[in-house]
């Protein structure tokens, strides 16, 4: 029976099988997926409280004054 090895982006799993993975670790690498062990942190998922938090006021813009031009 086959080892299948289970492969992440941070997005998606994906399993494959670990002689096709080591044969093409240039290629998973390229594309951003590690095995499952490798990965040290999961990502979670970003809270309403977390996002507005780090949400920045914009200053309204300034009005440019113009000179009116005088028809002649």
């Amino acid at each position: 029976m086959e080892e299948t090895i289970k492969l992440t982006n941070g997005k998606k799993i994906i399993t494959k099988n670990k002689h096709y993975y080591e044969r093409h670790t240039n290629h998973f690498e390229v594309n951003g997926f590690f095995p499952l062990d490798k990965v040290k942190k999961e990502i979670k998922k970003a809270t309403i409280k977390d996002i507005s938090d780090k949400v920045v006021e914009l200053k309204p813009k300034k009005r440019k004054t113009r000179k009116k031009k005088w028809k002649t």
